[in-house]
């Protein structure tokens, strides 16, 4: 009853300023996380290396930074008063990329009977790797929305009629409210406010006074032991698709090693700040590793390679996949040809598609692809894991975190910097011997980068 009586309370507060109350989104936010990168990698498609760079995940009920300010603008946003006569148009679901038919309404930013301009964000398509906006095609006004959230929409179906090229005349929000008759209240002294619940991870426009709470995102179900319910999204279902996909497919098998990263630590101490100042970008620990890896899958060429049938596909390039988590899932942009690239080189494109996959920037195009794939469970602290295939990949990495351990070095014990490494792969593919060379030779690439650096064996 309370939430029932708290939405009725928050479409009165709109409908006294004029305008409709936000709508609710349904499954959170933008640009996916936290296991390995199992997401976008159709068979046959390029593929390459994934490094989780995670950040924080973010709950499936919450709703995106990006979703929530957009969601607040377009509640603030005046409604146009008068419209002069113009063509009508209708928005359509725009192509998303090979392979996808269909995707899901995640978010209106306009409500009807608001102004737009052109190339503004109107609404928003979740698919199974990406989120689309679609843009106004010019400035106008947007005159009936023909999809609600959350319903499915295929490639060419109406999304909204706009009036193109409309001269709105919209009314700016009074100053201040109005006061009543009695001359004797206080000037500066703000119109009282029925309190309202907080809603967990909204967030007020910039520059707002008053705090209004979102309405909910989707009928839930509470239960008096505090359960709730909430729809997957299409990018959940499918990470959950593709990992029993790799369960039910290839025969895991894992094996381990452990890394001394000793001289890694100190060539990055005593680099950083001039490879910064040269390259304009930061030196990481990523790019020896892909560096190393590459090495390795060239030497082993199953690790590489993939079944197709009753066929192995063997590669003869690596195309790095850079595993990144934002508030909606994982995506994996692709790193191409990084066996031509140098280390400043692979900086620069992780740190690149680093960005644009968390503003939400990144195409179908940029995530097709995935040879190989690395998974750095160790951002979050992870000690040791059996990480998941990426199929139709045959290997994956896992790093780990760096931990100060006693070791033997010679006949004495020195603490060093140890990190475990760990490779799950398809024993239908790659046998054991493959697996266990491929694992020495990172480890003895990463403990001595100079054989990364010179390109020799020494």
């Amino acid at each position: 009853m309370r939430s029932v009586a708290g939405l009725r309370g928050l479409s009165a507060i709109a409908r006294s300023a004029g305008r409709s109350p936000a709508r609710p989104l349904v499954g959170a936010a933008r640009s996916r996380g936290g296991g390995v990168a199992a997401l976008a990698s159709p068979a046959g498609c390029r593929a390459g290396l994934a490094i989780a760079v995670d950040g924080p995940r973010v709950a499936a009920v919450g709703r995106s930074a990006a979703a929530t300010a957009a969601s607040a603008a377009a509640t603030a946003r005046p409604r146009s008063l008068s419209v002069a006569a113009g063509p009508e148009d209708t928005l359509t679901v725009p192509e998303m990329g090979e392979s996808i038919t269909e995707g899901t309404v995640a978010a209106w930013l306009v409500e009807d009977g608001q102004a737009v301009e052109e190339d503004e964000i109107v609404v928003q398509i979740e698919t199974d790797k990406v989120t689309v906006d679609v843009r106004a095609p010019s400035a106008g006004l947007l005159v009936k929305q023909k999809a609600e959230v959350g319903e499915t929409v295929a490639v060419g179906q109406p999304l909204a009629v706009l009036r193109l090229g409309a001269a709105a005349a919209a009314e700016a929000a009074p100053a201040k409210a109005a006061a009543p008759e009695a001359d004797d209240a206080p000037a500066a002294a703000p119109e009282a406010a029925t309190p309202a619940e907080p809603v967990h991870g909204a967030k007020a426009a910039p520059g707002s006074k008053e705090a209004v709470p979102s309405p909910p995102q989707q009928q839930i179900n509470l239960s008096e032991s505090g359960e709730r319910r909430v729809k997957m999204t299409r990018m959940r279902k499918r990470i959950a698709d593709r990992l029993k996909e790799a369960q039910n497919t290839a025969a895991m098998l894992t094996t381990f090693n452990e890394v001394d990263m000793s001289a890694l630590i100190d060539l990055r101490n005593e680099y950083k700040e001039a490879f910064e100042k040269r390259h304009g970008v930061k030196l990481g620990f990523m790019s020896p590793f892909i560096k190393a890896a590459t090495v390795a899958l060239e030497e082993q060429p199953e690790v590489n390679a993939f079944i197709d049938g009753d066929d192995i596909v063997y590669r003869d390039y690596v195309d790095v996949s850079v595993a990144v988590s934002t508030p909606t899932g994982l995506v994996v942009p692709v790193l191409r040809s990084c066996e031509k690239m140098s280390f400043a080189e692979i900086e620069k494109t992780i740190a690149n598609l680093g960005t644009r996959a968390r503003e939400g920037k990144l195409g179908i195009d940029d995530m097709q692809g995935g040879t190989f794939t690395i998974s750095n469970g160790g951002v979050f602290g992870s000690l040791l894991s059996t990480p998941i295939i990426n199929m139709p990949q045959s290997a994956i990495l896992g790093m780990h975190i760096i931990q100060k351990r006693a070791m033997v070095i010679g006949n004495e014990i020195q603490i060093r910097p140890m990190m475990y490494l760990a490779l799950s792969y398809d024993h239908r593919l790659i046998d054991g011997r493959e697996a266990v060379t491929f694992l020495r030779r990172m480890k003895r690439l990463v403990e001595d980068p100079r054989r990364l650096l010179l390109e020799v064996d020494v």
